[in-house]
């Protein structure tokens, strides 16, 4: 059942509201209160409620000071427009460069520590250590956004967080542009490369992703055929391969997202033991990929799609 958390104004900012509302033109009913309704510049009327992983959240007036614990929120916030509204992001979030990035831990969240920032909204991607609960206590508006498994999670998250912040305009451009992106990539994969085998690394011990995770849906709709779905253990759609399955399968696609992490490069992987033998590294198919670009589902999924489409006709 989901929690409804309504979020008022404080005392000391009653008279602005009233008098933001007598300016907007609202005037109270007979016997009744007048009700203020702010507007932000991107066209978005407060106060507005959303919906999170944790239930509905009501905010009175566009929020100014947001903590983001989510590297893919934070680009998100930042793409449609919310970047000034942006006090601090956890340790993670490194894109785009301007995020104010501090030491906050999104792994060992620390609710007096966020408190410290004073947010009037923090964005979350995970409830670790019960945040939620401990943030609610401080009377911290929190707004839970868990891990995207399709790119319509992706494009709802965005939707939300527009109308949380005040840019549903700015929102609805960003995934218009990720749509069509993502669609001409889609579009651009020559014929004979449907169906083709794909091997997505994420480590060099071979951890891998399924077609039931974001990354593995990108795959789904470039027409690609994901050899970890095969494995005999799915661990929640992030199994460990062997380098012998992998090889086995023989992938016509190798997309690396251990180049930043572990220094995997189309060189490396040619040295493994038979990995020579493998159609990806015979015919030059082994995507570098960016770690980041490559994991997350905020707005950069186009790059990523259009890098795989871009392999695929090479």
């Amino acid at each position: 059942m989901s929690r409804t958390r309504r979020l008022t104004p404080a005392t000391l900012l009653l008279p602005l509201v009233l008098a933001l509302a007598a300016c907007s033109g609202d005037a109270p009913a007979a016997g009744g209160a007048a009700t203020a309704t702010t507007t932000s510049a991107d066209g978005g009327a407060f106060p507005v409620t959303v919906t999170g992983d944790d239930g509905e959240l009501t905010l009175e007036q566009r929020p100014e000071a947001i903590v983001s614990l989510s590297a893919s929120a934070t680009e998100m916030l930042f793409a449609i427009g919310a970047g000034d509204q942006v006090e601090a992001v956890d340790s993670t979030s490194n894109h785009p460069a301007e995020a104010p990035t501090t030491d906050l831990s999104a792994f060992t969240p620390n609710a007096e520590a966020i408190a410290a920032y004073s947010p009037d909204l923090v964005v979350l991607s995970d409830d670790m250590n019960g945040i939620v609960d401990a943030l609610d206590a401080l009377a911290v508006p929190t707004l839970l956004l868990g891990a995207a498994d399709t790119l319509d999670d992706s494009y709802a998250q965005l939707e939300t967080l527009g109308e949380a912040t005040g840019h549903a305009e700015g929102a609805a451009e960003v995934i218009t542009d990720m749509q069509e992106r993502i669609d001409a990539a889609v579009a651009s994969v020559p014929a004979e490369a449907q169906g083709m085998r794909v091997y997505h690394e994420l480590d060099p011990s071979f951890f891998s992703t399924t077609s039931d995770t974001f990354v593995g849906s990108v795959y789904t709709l470039l027409g690609l055929e994901n050899i970890a779905d095969g494995a005999a253990d799915a661990a929640g759609g992030y199994p460990q391969l062997s380098a012998e399955y992998v090889v086995g399968q023989a992938p016509g696609l190798i997309v690396l997202a251990d180049t930043v992490c572990c220094q995997q490069t189309a060189e490396t992987v040619a040295q493994r033991p038979a990995f020579d033998t493998v159609p990806a590294v015979q015919e030059g198919r082994v995507l570098e990929a960016d770690d980041d670009i490559a994991s997350r589902w905020g707005p950069r999924v186009a790059d990523f799609a259009e890098s795989v489409a871009a392999a695929l006709q090479g």
